[in-house]
């Protein structure tokens, strides 16, 4: 199991590997999603050309059901009611009035006339499709290929009109395999106006509850049209093809093996950085190139200098910083961070040692990652150190971040084990993390740390202004401490020590110092030790 392991783990550093596996990830993806993109374009554009249609149809449908209506009434409202030449006269005449009127006809007992007596009548045997308490519909009165052939008839009384599929057909084009049908009797029954018959079934309850007015299947388009009259709606289905790419997916197909491979190099990039930079870490650990500076915590009343917060910094053999935000988190990840803690327990003890034996007030603190909150082993280098120094435990603090509380059960354990020895216990950054003050009863702490953010937020009418007040408060109500980080004008110090703030650091006092510096801060430029060849300057 643990060769299998560090198989995989040696797979998972090596630069190609990962730009490949990162290149064939965002290559899945991307096709994956330009696919669906170009699948939603063709819906878009199918729904657009059918509400295109239908809204033409419905225009044309309200212009010919609105003549047949009219020319009705008027047929209705003349006062002949038997079939002669003056009838005959009479439908011809209503047909010439209605440009929609193909046809009209009169029907009674004995005998029917026509406008087109020399042509096969409508079929008027079979009853309406719907019967309505002034007008009857007929729909789809012939199958017939012949366009002048009626399509809808409409009757009242013993009038019957009808119109030619031709004033249908002449506004859309339907497609092979489409229809325009008309749905009744509350969607159980379809029948086509235009176009083939559609097998028509239900699978929810109509009116569909759906607002989306096109259904796409996997082998129709099924487009509804509402309508004015409650008795019916009108539908429009068109064939659709499963097997169809779109032709927009060929488009993305290369933007998305573009940056796939691009996605690819930058992973390779950032590996072999990492790599990199990993390399370098360890070879300025075993070098000296990190150095330890000191950040000076002042009493906000007195301005005496009361401890300082030790910072590990990175100077290249260039003269250039390295951001402790860049190589902290690597060496966390890496492992590296616990060598470095060490590292600057025993730097400060070499450079500051004297002076803290000789000022036994004063006090430094060293930053705790998250594994070394977690395990009991600083508690052991930490006690061989103060040892060989001959420094008390009370004068070395440890900050801890509310982030590396991962289990607060365990920190716990381990927090107060450093206490139960003499050390101080500092939160961090406080506010910033998922400490609550529920937890932060129970921890064993000494003091608070405010951080920036909410110091630079003072004064201002920002959202977090009141932030720092608040855990001000709360710290004085847990009878904790308090340090107030970022202080850069004395604006901020004296409202904060009008808030009751004790203890401070910021440019405003001084900035990180060098082991001389801090020596020569605290002893007012009294040497206590001979300068050491590697202090820092």
């Amino acid at each position: 199991m643990t060769a299998a392991r560090d198989m995989l783990r040696s797979w998972f550093y090596r630069p190609w590997f990962l730009a490949m596996l990162a290149a064939v990830l965002s290559a899945s993806l991307l096709l994956a999603g330009s696919y669906f993109v170009a699948i939603q374009q063709v819906e878009q554009n199918e729904s657009q050309e059918m509400n295109a249609q239908s809204e033409r149809f419905l225009a044309r449908l309200e212009q010919l059901f609105g003549q047949l209506r009219e020319s009705l009434d008027d047929l209705e409202a003349q006062p002949l009611r038997t079939c002669n030449d003056e009838m005959i006269a009479t439908l011809q005449q209503v047909s010439f009035n209605y440009r929609f009127v193909y046809e009209a006809a009169y029907m009674d007992a004995e005998r029917i006339c026509s406008n087109r007596p020399r042509q096969e009548g409508l079929s008027l045997t079979r009853p309406p499709d719907i019967k309505g308490p002034t007008y009857s519909y007929w729909l789809n009165t012939t199958t017939e290929p012949d366009e002048n052939r009626a399509a809808l008839m409409l009757g009242r009384g013993n009038f019957r009109v009808a119109t030619s599929r031709g004033h249908l057909t002449d506004m859309v084009d339907l497609s092979p395999g489409s229809s325009l049908l008309v749905v009744l009797d509350h969607g159980t029954r379809a029948i086509p106006v235009l176009g083939d018959s559609q097998v028509w079934s239900l699978t929810e309850p109509w009116p569909l509850n759906s607002r989306d007015a096109l259904q796409v299947t996997q082998y129709r388009l099924i487009y509804r049209m509402p309508t004015a009259n409650p008795e019916f709606q009108l539908v429009l289905i068109s064939p659709r093809t499963s097997t169809h790419i779109p032709p927009m997916w060929w488009w993305l197909l290369p933007v998305s093996l573009v940056l796939a491979a691009f996605v690819g190099f930058l992973v390779f990039l950032l590996v072999r950085q990492r790599q990199s930079l990993d390399a370098e870490l360890t070879g300025a650990i075993r070098r000296g190139e990190l150095q330890v500076l000191y950040q000076p915590i002042f009493d906000l009343d007195s301005r005496n200098c009361v401890g300082a917060e030790a910072l590990l910094r990175w100077r290249r053999p260039d003269g250039s910083l390295t951001s402790p935000d860049l190589f902290i988190p690597m060496a966390e990840n890496t492992g590296q961070i616990r060598q470095m803690t060490d590292f600057v327990l025993q730097r400060l003890l070499e450079q500051l040692g004297q002076v803290l034996r000789a000022n036994p007030q004063l006090y430094i603190s060293v930053n705790l990652a998250a594994c070394d909150v977690m395990i009991p082993r600083i508690g052991q280098v930490m006690a061989r150190l103060l040892t060989l120094h001959r420094v008390a435990a009370k004068q070395i603090a440890f900050e801890v971040t509310e982030r590396g509380l991962i289990d607060v059960e365990v920190a716990r354990e381990n927090l107060q084990a450093l206490r139960d020895v003499g050390h101080q216990v500092l939160i961090d950054d406080f506010g910033t993390g998922y400490c609550s003050l529920a937890y932060l009863q129970t921890l064993p702490v000494d003091c608070l740390k405010i951080d920036k953010a909410f110091i630079d937020a003072l004064g201002h009418d920002a959202a977090s202004s009141g932030v720092a007040p608040h855990i001000i408060h709360m710290a004085q109500s847990l009878h904790l401490k308090v340090i107030a980080e970022g202080i850069e004008h004395e604006s901020q110090a004296a409202l904060l020590s009008s808030e009751g703030v004790k203890f401070g650091q910021g440019w405003l006092f001084a900035h990180a110092l060098s082991a001389v510096q801090l020596i020569e801060l605290i002893t007012r430029g009294r040497r206590v030790n001979k300068r050491r060849l590697d202090d820092e300057a």
